[in-house]
């Protein structure tokens, strides 16, 4: 699991890059949440609202690394447009019903994630995605 995690804004991939060995800058646009693999979430939250297959998403290298290296303990990785696009336009019932649905992906593989608190965590991005396309940039996540 990763220590530190955080979803932001940035306009494009050079910008986005800049984080990687601090974290995204206060005038990025953020919101940061732990205790799951960000990179499989991102994998799951697109399958979960595109029904795209999780194998399939991989095999398209999602989500794409903009900086770091999996394995070096810092990274960071774009979400895919589609995966923007979904969550931006999003509405509570949609997310209610993809946090359980999330919820029951993670209890099969042996880890607690409270329902409530994956509404959380998907409605804080959904908001975090209608800012960055109100703005015309991207959602990052960057992982120490």
């Amino acid at each position: 699991m990763s220590k530190l995690v955080k979803f932001f804004i940035a306009a494009d991939d050079v910008v986005a890059a800049l984080a990687l060995r601090g974290g995204p800058a206060r005038a990025l646009e953020s919101v940061s949440w732990g205790n799951f693999d960000p990179e499989e979430a991102v994998i799951e939250w697109e399958s979960l609202f595109t029904g795209r297959r999780v194998e399939e998403l991989m095999d398209a290298d999602e989500p794409r690394i903009v900086a770091g290296q999996d394995n070096d303990g810092y990274v960071v990785f774009a979400f895919s447009d589609r995966l923007v696009s979904v969550l931006g336009a999003a509405g509570l019932v949609k997310i209610g019903e993809v946090a359980v649905l999330w919820s029951q992906v993670r209890e099969q593989d042996g880890e607690a994630l409270d329902v409530d608190v994956a509404g959380e965590i998907l409605g804080d991005l959904a908001r975090l995605a209608r800012a960055a396309e109100r703005q015309g940039s991207g959602v990052y996540c960057w992982v120490a």
